[in-house]
């Protein structure tokens, strides 16, 4: 019988910008952790079996040389390059732990295999309906990569364990935006991904889950903040504007009063300018032009009369 041996460690983790790193007392535990499970399957797998089950095995090996040209299809199971088979006899796991790829002889009626998937599998977070630190209602989806990485512990140490994991990766989702402002959630989408695969990756480790990848896909917001933050932007986008006109208008206001100062000492400049703008409109519009005659032009004239 395996005996069942009490661990108790103390976790500390480092942040290192938006990733956090076990520290050595962590890997310590982690290695301790991994040893005493070692221990608790090499004390399972070599215990000996009692008569009833050695009899049995007996009775198994038997019926497969009995029955030889039959059950050679029955005894023999393929295991895949990305696959590993999980072998139990009579309930306990064989020496060696997890088998494959290859084939493998089994013993009909004592021997269960289990087939494990190495290959890196990806689940949708169902959107999460959750109030930020600011009280706004958000939802928020994701999508999570992850892969097992010990194929014994996730078979004997959690039932299902794609639903544990989704099911973790929910309550992580929902508890680490519970704590941040809604101004964080729209622009630090990578920091909290990465936050929550540190998260997700410690809580899921005990299951012999790795999670490599952590996305957040979508962040959707209620209609009456939608249009609030869109009165909002277009406020602010007709306040630049009305800056801009003004600043525009300052400057003209200031060539303007240059150009009165130039026109100022010279006078002649004026009729000059004033001809030019006659030009440019009988070359657009092409209409008559009334040109004015100056007051001092007249009195010459009838002076000579």
């Amino acid at each position: 019988m395996a005996t069942t041996t009490s661990l108790k460690c103390e976790v500390h983790a480092s942040r290192n910008g938006n990733r956090i790193q076990p520290t050595d007392e962590t890997m310590a535990s982690n290695q301790a952790t991994k040893i005493l499970m070692t221990d608790d399957y090499n004390q399972s797998n070599d215990g000996n079996f009692d008569i009833c089950g050695w009899i049995l095995i007996v009775c198994s090996y038997i019926l497969v040389i009995l029955t030889f040209p039959i059950t050679i299809f029955i005894c023999i199971n393929v295991v895949q390059e990305y696959q590993r088979a999980v072998i139990f006899r009579l309930g306990r796991i064989i020496q060696g732990g997890a088998k494959g790829p290859g084939l493998f002889f089994i013993l009909p009626c004592v021997d269960t295999i289990v087939k494990v998937d190495l290959r890196t599998t990806t689940f949708n977070v169902p959107p999460q309906e959750v109030l930020t630190r600011d009280s706004v209602t958000v939802s928020v989806d994701a999508v999570v990569y992850s892969r097992i990485v010990d194929p014994v512990t996730s078979v004997t140490k959690v039932n299902n364990v794609y639903s544990a994991t989704q099911l973790l990766a929910q309550t992580t989702l929902r508890n680490m935006l519970g704590t941040k402002t809604l101004q964080d959630i729209l622009s630090d989408r990578e920091a909290i991904a990465n936050l929550m695969e540190a998260q997700l990756d410690e809580g899921s480790s005990p299951w012999g889950i790795k999670v490599e990848r952590v996305e957040i896909t979508d962040v959707r917001l209620p209609q009456s903040m939608q249009r609030s933050m869109a009165a909002e932007a277009e406020a602010s986008r007709e306040a630049r504007a009305k800056v801009i006109a003004a600043e525009g208008e300052q400057k003209a206001s200031r060539q303007l009063k240059e150009a009165a100062d130039v026109i100022a000492q010279s006078p002649i400049a004026l009729q000059l300018r004033y001809l030019q703008t006659l030009t440019q409109i009988a070359a657009e519009k092409n209409s008559t032009i009334v040109f004015p005659i100056p007051v001092e032009l007249l009195s010459l004239v009838n002076r000579g009369r």
